[in-house]
């Protein structure tokens, strides 16, 4: 069973199919970062979108900024429905509440990468620094996954 497993996996690796780059966790205060990562790029694509989960253990705080040398900005981001028809904003915090776990998410809340100055490719890692009102600043490592890797927040989307 264990020499299966190997061996899809290794086909898999090989064929380059949707496997995804561990995340690294990180930590600041009462907030641990788990599961982040960004997906893949096309040279000519300015943005691609920040994914992770914000599990708070302490008390109320707020993701307030997101940096990235990768990106010329980094920006919070909400989908929501407008009527009949989803829209994209950047918004100026995203909620953390006490003992909560927000999850930033494709067609969610999300980071979003803009004016990316190369193409993110799978299998690195991007550097981002969150900043929260309370908790602080804090690195993570980010993995970039194949663009088949989750639900679609391609470079077509305007902003």
């Amino acid at each position: 069973m264990k020499r299966n497993i190997l061996a899809l996996t290794i086909a898999a690796t090989s064929l380059g199919l949707g496997l995804s780059v561990h995340a690294q966790e990180a930590k600041v205060g009462s907030i641990k970062i788990k599961n982040a990562y960004t997906r893949s790029t096309v040279p000519g694509q300015q943005v691609a979108g920040g994914f992770m989960k914000i599990e708070n253990k302490g008390g109320v705080d707020q993701l307030v900024s997101a940096s990235s040398p990768v990106a010329g900005e980094v920006q919070l981001h909400e989908m929501a429905m407008e009527g009949n028809v989803m829209k994209m904003r950047q918004v100026k915090d995203i909620a953390v509440p006490a003992g909560a776990t927000v999850e930033l998410k494709p067609g969610g809340l999300h980071l979003m990468f803009m004016n990316i100055k190369a193409p993110l490719a799978a299998g690195e890692t991007v550097p981002v620094k969150l900043k929260f009102a309370k908790a602080g600043e804090v690195e993570v490592k980010m993995p970039v996954n194949t663009m088949g890797a989750g639900a679609g927040h391609g470079g077509a989307m305007k902003h």
